[in-house]
């Protein structure tokens, strides 16, 4: 059997330089030829082709969901042919990128599929002497946005259809809280903080909560539970609520009580985003508060209340082994005229002080503290 080569054979009187070698400067007709046959710039050979393991980790996905995109959609390697590895181009990892946004957006994946395709890709960058940026696989990492194929109407794939406990079950859940399942697990924090930031501009804090942020943060807290693994994502998720649910608070309007309200967990308690959560609504309600972190100890948190005097005190317990009713007996609030709430699972109704009133959902912890300071 023959064998089919591209290399041109020589021709008499024209010098070919060695592929190997670096052609010298002047060339004659050999250069000429090689201008007349390729635009200005580097050839389509020489920009740079990345397999389908460096497109995943540059995307933020798993090699099955490549796969996938490509053998459903059509979204694989513009000149792929069958046999060989896929290899993709500028102008293919364009399109998935594009593909990307949109699904993080929740749109179907077969209608992203039919725009990536019917759109032209941006052009590949280049240097301004026309060369391409060099890229290799070891130096291509996860970019900042995330794209996780569905792999069922109630589970967030990560790793194609065949998950082994590695998804997010969030069943009937919509668009958005899709996304941010799909953001979370690509530990792409700027999306998460966008999709969060937006929910809450559009929705407010408490829908936000409760339809968005509570079941992902529940169904990524079960996913590490049943396969002992994703200590990052619930990590990378709780930072990046807290620092959208932040940024309520710095933009919220001018308050309207004349003495605030003190919102803090009790000594030694450490989980606190729902008490985030709370005093973003709150400021949100134009409610004005002083919120606390969980490095308050005993001593800082009875001063805060001295010198605060506020009209109401809140504090967070999550686990029943700090939510002692002797915390409440070390901070002024009799004395300040305060009306004393607690919140968080760790409280038990039946051991609090008559005077001590435990808050329920963040709805109602919402409703009864701005109705105690603004009347």
């Amino acid at each position: 059997m023959c064998r089919v080569t591209t290399r041109p054979e020589p021709i008499a009187g024209v010098h070919t330089p060695d592929p190997l070698g670096d052609s010298p400067a002047g060339d004659g007709v050999g250069a000429s030829e090689t201008s007349a046959q390729e635009p200005e710039g580097i050839g389509l050979d020489d920009e740079p082709r990345l397999s389908v393991a460096a497109v995943a980790r540059r995307l933020g996905v798993a090699p099955a969901t490549l796969r996938t995109w490509d053998r459903r959609y059509g979204l694989g390697p513009s000149d792929h042919t069958s046999g060989r590895h896929r290899r993709y181009g500028p102008d293919d990892i364009a399109r998935l990128e594009q593909m990307q946004r949109a699904l993080l957006r929740g749109a179907s994946p077969m209608e992203v599929a039919r725009y990536a395709r019917t759109v032209a890709a941006p052009p590949p960058q280049r240097r301004p002497d026309g060369s391409s940026p060099e890229r290799t696989e070891a130096e291509d990492g996860p970019v900042l946005l995330s794209g996780v194929l569905d792999g069922a109407d109630d589970e967030l794939a990560l790793a194609g259809a065949n998950t082994g406990g590695r998804g997010l079950k969030l069943s009937g859940a919509g668009p958005r809280t899709r996304g941010l399942g799909r953001a979370a697990l690509a530990l792409d924090s700027w999306s998460v903080q966008q999709l969060l930031i937006e929910s809450m501009d559009g929705d407010g804090v408490v829908r936000t909560w409760q339809e968005m942020l509570q079941p992902v943060l529940r169904a990524v807290s079960e996913r590490r539970q049943r396969s002992g693994t994703g200590v990052e994502v619930l990590q990378l998720l709780h930072d990046c609520a807290s620092t959208a649910l932040r940024s309520v608070i710095a933009r919220a309007p001018k308050p309207e009580n004349p003495r605030p309200v003190v919102l803090a967990p009790v000594p030694g308690e450490n989980q606190e985003l729902e008490l985030v959560a709370l005093a973003a609504a709150l400021a949100a309600n134009r409610v004005g508060h002083r919120l606390f972190g969980a490095a308050l100890p005993r001593e800082g948190l009875a001063a805060a209340v001295k010198r605060s005097a506020p009209a109401a005190v809140v504090l967070w317990a999550d686990q029943p082994y700090y939510a002692a009713p002797r915390v409440l007996d070390d901070i002024p609030i009799t004395r300040q005229r305060a009306r004393a709430f607690v919140a968080g699972a760790g409280w038990s109704a039946e051991a609090l002080p008559g005077h001590v009133e435990l808050l329920g959902s963040l709805e109602t912890a919402v409703s009864r503290v701005s109705a105690t300071v603004l009347g």
